[in-house]
């Protein structure tokens, strides 16, 4: 994917076969074109994908801070791409390490295992289920994964099809059987794939320290506090950690960061 200021496109699978998506704003104007066999599917899509469905007014701030963040983007809508399959992947790559880190082996997987999207924006696309499927663990070693994650990604592979263009109940109880996705993921994946406003990503390393600090002016907190400080926020938990994080607050720093490896060149 690329995203500027004004446009974004997008290479992805959907059941009538890959695509690539430009979607520019201009004037207040959507505008989008679309190549590929899924082409006509993605732009019937495309209104989901931009969150024509939410509802970002369920908000009710509690806090000056959430209030500020709330009129400041007011524009904000949670979308959702249906796929998650193309959620999860990412989201297991993320487990337990950097942003940095998580990107560089999901360049380094679509180039490796993926295939080229159609059109003239010259992305990628993630592998497809089968590829992934078919493929040893050890060689993802290659792209900078260990067998733990690998082997997370060959089993989502094999279930992909319990998993894509079911309801969010459905996908979160199939993600729940398979043995390295736990609640984080599933966090991760309802907010992806299904723009759901409510998902906490329980387990997360810096977003307690950011909602503690935010709401409570709290240096230091776990889990148990971030969710009774978002307790008020039932319902819309998602989309205030979506402000916070937008918003760029950040904590007092204290302790080591975390540190970056390259397993690819082990």
């Amino acid at each position: 994917m690329r995203v500027d200021a004004r446009r974004m496109v997008r290479a992805c699978r959907v059941p009538n076969g890959p695509v690539t998506m430009e979607v520019s704003i201009e004037g207040g104007v959507v505008g989008a074109a679309a190549w590929g066999p899924g082409a006509e599917q993605a732009l019937d899509e495309l209104p989901e994908l931009l969150g024509t469905a939410d509802d970002p007014d369920a908000l009710r701030p509690r806090h000056r801070a959430i209030a500020d963040l709330h009129r400041r983007f007011t524009g904000l809508r949670i979308g959702r791409t249906r796929s998650v399959t193309e959620a999860v992947i990412p989201a297991v790559l993320e487990q337990k390490v950097t942003g940095n880190e998580a990107w560089r082996v999901f360049r380094n997987l679509v180039r490796r295992f993926g295939d080229p999207s159609p059109g003239p924006h010259r992305l990628w696309l993630l592998p497809p289920p089968q590829r992934l499927t078919a493929t040893p663990y050890f060689d993802f070693h290659a792209v900078g994964l260990e067998r733990k994650r690998a082997e997370v990604i060959r089993e989502v592979a094999r279930l992909s099809h319990r998993l894509d263009r079911v309801d969010i109940e459905s996908a979160s109880r199939s993600l729940r059987s398979i043995p390295g996705v736990g609640a984080w993921t599933i966090a991760e994946v309802r907010a992806r794939a299904f723009g759901d406003a409510d998902a906490v990503s329980v387990g997360d390393y810096h977003l307690p320290k950011l909602v503690c600090w935010t709401l409570a002016g709290e240096r230091e907190g776990g889990d148990d506090r971030m969710l009774e400080l978002l307790e008020p926020y039932r319902g819309q938990r998602g989309r205030v950690l979506r402000l916070l994080e937008l918003g760029g607050l950040r904590p007092p720093r204290r302790g080591p960061r975390m540190r970056s490896r390259a397993l690819e060149r082990i």
